[in-house]
């Protein structure tokens, strides 16, 4: 064979293995993506549009190099355990768990597929991976646990209420981390002279218990740490505040949204979003024992000026600059 027409087929080979593999090293084969939610199926629900948006962003679009299949479980850790088997079978490359609740249903049930998590607590105190920077494990992901911003909460909603005495704590014993939380809160709350309790709250019933306790012993305001209770449960405390005049300030911006005063934390959504980065490094080959769990990189103060209006309160002007975000 003359080298020419052995140069020709080397070129028409290589065309042909160019044409057979998407740009950018993503599989030649369609990647398959299980999200797992414990949300009520809802289209437009937050979560799941900024994770789409952030795989299409990254390449990954629906129906050409993608299909990804939303696993809806409407709040029930039994109804997901049920669930798991099926979606093992449908043979997914990655399932993302967009809650902590779900993460550990889907360890006990040892599933082989790496996981891409989104957590409210601490990686490595809830045994998810062994540790934040190498998972050592077949998941990681991005933890929404910023004790660290715990005593700016606190700081706000003295500046909103200056001459406050009492701050109710309601947090979730079985968070892990929530200790090292409780111990910043209780340390935050001493440096600004504030006289402190703890309400642990386990399950939705226990959270009008806790909310008439914290009325009896007459709070200036409440601290809510975050979870999926305090999410869940949102419109509770607001109701509750509106009615008793005490104020919460927590961290998660849907808190706020859904009729309480302030946040101050980490935009949950954009931390979901860059969930899919992790799965486009996965989808490369990366293994996800190796890659880092991360912090949300935004952070934002979020005051619904509609609640401190219903319950008397004057938003200064300072605190109303300082704010990302007013609900109006």
């Amino acid at each position: 064979m003359d080298i020419d027409r052995r140069q020709a087929l080397v070129f028409t080979a290589a065309m042909a293995l160019c044409a057979a593999s998407p740009v950018g090293g993503q599989p030649a084969r369609k990647a398959r993506v299980a999200w797992v939610t414990m949300e009520r199926a809802n289209p437009q629900a937050p979560f799941w549009v900024s994770f789409r948006s952030g795989m299409r962003a990254l390449g990954w679009v629906e129906g050409q190099n993608v299909t990804i299949d939303p696993w809806w479980v409407d709040g029930s850790v039994e109804r997901l355990k049920l669930m798991i088997p099926d979606i093992v079978a449908s043979r997914p490359d990655i399932i993302v768990v967009t809650t902590g609740t779900a993460v550990r249903p889907m360890i006990d049930a040892n599933v082989p597929t790496p996981l891409v998590f989104g957590y409210s607590a601490d990686p490595v105190i809830g045994k998810i991976v062994e540790s934040w920077t190498r998972p050592g494990v077949n998941r990681t992901g991005v933890s929404y646990f910023s004790i660290e911003l715990v005593p700016k909460r606190l700081e706000f909603i003295k500046q909103l209420l200056p001459h406050m005495k009492r701050i109710a704590i309601v947090g979730w014993p079985a968070h892990a981390g929530e200790l090292l939380e409780l111990d910043a809160a209780k340390a935050a709350a001493s440096r600004l002279g504030l006289e402190h309790q703890y309400f642990g709250v386990s399950t939705g019933p226990e959270v009008d218990a806790a909310l008439e306790s914290i009325g009896k012993w007459r709070a200036d305001a409440m601290l809510a740490f975050a979870g999926a209770i305090a999410s869940v449960h949102a419109d509770r405390f607001a109701a509750f505040s509106a009615r008793s005049r005490i104020p919460t300030v927590s961290a998660w911006p849907q808190f706020a949204e859904a009729g309480n005063l302030m946040t101050y934390g980490p935009v949950i959504q954009e931390a979901q979003e860059r969930l899919a980065s992790f799965v486009d490094r996965i989808l490369k080959g990366a293994n996800p024992a190796e890659i880092p769990v991360e912090l949300p990189t935004k952070i934002e103060l979020v005051i619904n000026l509609k609640t401190a209006k219903a319950i008397d309160l004057v938003v200064p002007q300072s605190l109303r600059l300082r704010a990302d975000r007013l609900i109006e």
